[in-house]
Order: structure tokens, then C-alpha cells, then sequence
């Protein structure tokens, strides 16, 4: 069919942004649908239309009714020093960052010094799991009682099933939590290297259609129920964790704070005490620090995560201690952070770059150690951006670089 008699269907909506012939390439697609919305908005959409990404993938895998790509500044951070279990000590890691807030990634570099001239992070992560939890309809108090000893009873049968969905996935776990006729099943798995909320999905929707109905006759409502809990800041994550369970520490003297980020350890305790403790308890937050969020959705962006469950991995808690006359012990917790190096938006051709930079890639002899990998440089970026920002109160910093680096003149172009 004529490009142009396509693009004036789009317009005049006699036919849907998804019903492009299939036989048209994925780039052809796209401009047809971007012409069309530039009739539609009178909006010329030539930066949207500049992109590196395959559009067949693009448009199969991660975005519907393709159009092209947006652009979000992408800046390097590092030497970083991290004393992981899968990053040496001496590797010095250089970090690709994706944000449009100016000073963010000049502060976080400063960090970084601070703990190269530390030695390091020292950096731990657990593997907790992903988790998906559906939600059952009974009629009441026995009904939910007989069904969940069958859950107990038939956990094996239960566990093949979902685990038969993936060779890459193993179900750690079942909780169960009920209220009046409602139960939840809280799903558990290790997937890997992935994120794997996709594999949990597809396991858990198997093991209730083939299995867990049938043979039980209680209906499932909804394949997520919101005890899962997805990219919603929750107590339950909070408590238990999901994804990536991430703790990251250092202990800085007076020379490196004075040196590094102009402060000094009686000022940093305290900001950290009335802001990041009592602020966080005054406004009822789940977060107990100052902006887990900045760097998780910097490294999310350049490396391909779920951007939206940032919300949840923004949850934690800084802590920092005096130790002797002028140090501080400074640590970061992190309880829920899904992340992975596989699937999803890490198989885009920027995110898979920035991933082998830091060389968080799959190892097939080690399943799951490149995720792990990704999330302790994670933790260490945290911390990095933690004390940094904290320091930029105590020392009244944090406008003025705003200003400069944020707001600053813009330089000719010749």
C-alpha cells in the first residue's frame, strides 16, 4: 500500500498505530507513524527520529507503535575502587551514567574519590530473589485452610512445574497471606542473570492454570496481587528484600574528608542524624537517606534496568558513625534492588556498552555473577553519591554547584 495513503489513514483514524502492514520494515514503520504525528501535532519530530537502536528489536521487544528514541545524556564516573566478591580490588572501574540533572554526576565522582583514597568500598550483596505473588478468591475461613495445605502438601509438584518454564530459574520459596476470603501466594525465585520478573511472571502463571486451579477449584483474581511487591515502596520488600540485598561501607579519615569533600566528621554525623534519620521519620518516608534514587536511575538508564522500579530500590538507609577523633564509618543498605544482565532493556545496543564497561556481563561458568557484579558497583555509586551530597550540606555547596554546573552559560558553539 502507498506510504502517503497509510499515513493519511493514521491521521484521519481509519486505522490503528498497531495495524501498519507487518510485511513493511520496522524503519519504515516508523517514519510512516512519525509523519503521521507530525500531521497530527503540527510537531516536527527529527530528533525522535535519530537513533542507533535496531528498530526490529525496539519495536518487537521493548516499545509498541514505534517512533524512534529519546536522548538522555550519558557521563563517565570513576576511577572507582570496590572490594566486592566479584570486583577485584584493583580494578579501577569506570562508570557510565544517563541523567539530565547537571551537578549530579560531578558529585558522584567526588565521592568516588573519596573512596579510592579509602581503598575502596567494601561491598556485599545477597541474592534474595524475585518474587510474584497472585491473589485467590475462597469462600471462607475452611475453604482458605484446605487450600493452602494443599499448597503446603503439593510444593514439590508445585516447584517442578514453575522451574519447568526456565532453565534459569529456581523457586526458593512460597508465603502465604490471607485476609477474609483473599489469599496470597508470594512467590520466590532465583533467576540468574536476569531481573527476572518476566521469567516469575510467566512460572507463576503456569503453575496456577495447570495446576494450582485445577486442582483445587479456587479462582486466581489476579496474577499479581501487590504483595509481590513491584516497583512500589513496600515493608514487606523493606523487611525481607527482593531482587539484590546490597551493603556497601568505608571508613574515611580527616585527611580524605577535608580532601575530598571538604567536610569534616562532627558535621557529617550530624547531617546524616537531623536529615537523613529524624527528615526521613518527620516526613514518614521509607527511604532513609538523601538520593538512593539519583544514582539508581542513572545506572538503571545507561544500563538497561526497569527504570520504574527505582521506586523501589530507592528504599534504604545511610549510615554514618564517628570513629576515633576525626573519622566516620559510612555504610549504605539497600533491600530491594531488581536488577540483571540479561533480558529486557540490556539487550539494546548503548545499554549492552555501558554494561561491558564495567564488565557486568553474563559468565556461563558462573550463573548469576555478572547481576551480582552490577549490583556491587551499584552500592558502591551509592555510597559515592551519599557522602558526597552529604558533605555539600555541611560545607553549603550543594546550590552553588546547582547554579554552576546545572545553570551555568552555555558555551559558544564555535
Amino acid at each position: 500500500m502507498d506510504r502517503e495513503e497509510l499515513i493519511r489513514q493514521l491521521v484521519e483514524g481509519e486505522r490503528r498505530w498497531h495495524e501498519l502492514p507487518e510485511e513493511i520494515p520496522a524503519h519504515t514503520q516508523a517514519k510512516i507513524r512519525r509523519r503521521a504525528l507530525e500531521k497530527l501535532t503540527g510537531t516536527q519530530l527529527d530528533n525522535i527520529a535519530a537513533y542507533t537502536l535496531d528498530p526490529v528489536r525496539a519495536s518487537t521487544r521493548h516499545a509498541e507503535n514505534f517512533i524512534g528514541a529519546t536522548q538522555i545524556p550519558v557521563g563517565i564516573c570513576g576511577p572507582l575502587k570496590v572490594k566486592g566478591t566479584w570486583v577485584d580490588a584493583d580494578e579501577d572501574l569506570h562508570v557510565p551514567l544517563a541523567t539530565t540533572e547537571g551537578a549530579l554526576i560531578a558529585s558522584i565522582n567526588r565521592g568516588c574519590r573519596a573512596l579510592r583514597e579509602a581503598g575502596g568500598a567494601v561491598v556485599r550483596v545477597e541474592d534474595v530473589g524475585i518474587t510474584r505473588a497472585p491473589v485467590f478468591r475462597t469462600l471462607g475461613i475452611d475453604d482458605t485452610r484446605r487450600f493452602l495445605d494443599w499448597v503446603r502438601e503439593n510444593e514439590s509438584k508445585i516447584r517442578q512445574v514453575a522451574e519447568a518454564t526456565s532453565g534459569h530459574l529456581e523457586l526458593l520459596d512460597i508465603k502465604s497471606q490471607t485476609f477474609g476470603s483473599s489469599i496470597y501466594l508470594r512467590f520466590r525465585f532465583r533467576s540468574g542473570d536476569a531481573m527476572g520478573m518476566n521469567m516469575a511472571t510467566i512460572a507463576c502463571d503456569r503453575v496456577v492454570r495447570d495446576l494450582i486451579e485445577p486442582a483445587t477449584g479456587i479462582p486466581c483474581v489476579a496474577l499479581s496481587g501487590n504483595y509481590c511487591v513491584d516497583k512500589k515502596p513496600s515493608a514487606v520488600n523493606f523487611l525481607e528484600g527482593r531482587g539484590k540485598r546490597i551493603y556497601a561501607e568505608v571508613v574515611l579519615d580527616g585527611g580524605i574528608l577535608e580532601r575530598c569533600l571538604k567536610s569534616n566528621a562532627r558535621s557529617l554525623v550530624e547531617v546524616q542524624y537531623r536529615k537523613n534519620l529524624l527528615g526521613s521519620i518527620a516526613a514518614g518516608s521509607m527511604g532513609f537517606n538523601a538520593h538512593y534514587a539519583n544514582v539508581l536511575a542513572a545506572v538503571f538508564i545507561a544500563m538497561g534496568q526497569d527504570v520504574a522500579q527505582v521506586v523501589e530500590g530507592a528504599m534504604g538507609v545511610t549510615c554514618i558513625e564517628p570513629r576515633g577523633d576525626d573519622a566516620v564509618f559510612a555504610s549504605v543498605y539497600l533491600p530491594d534492588v531488581p536488577l540483571g544482565v540479561v533480558g529486557g532493556g540490556t539487550a539494546l545496543g548503548p545499554q549492552q556498552e555501558a554494561l561491558k564497561v564495567i564488565g557486568a556481563v553474563p559468565d556461563p561458568e558462573n550463573p548469576g555473577a555478572g547481576a551480582i557484579r552490577l549490583a556491587e558497583i551499584l552500592g558502591a555509586m551509592v555510597l559515592a553519591g551519599e557522602l558526597s551530597l552529604l558533605a555539600a550540606f555541611t560545607s553549603g555547596d550543594l546550590a552553588g554547584a546547582h547554579e554552576q554546573l546545572g545553570r551555568g552559560a552555555i558555551p559558544d558553539a564555535t
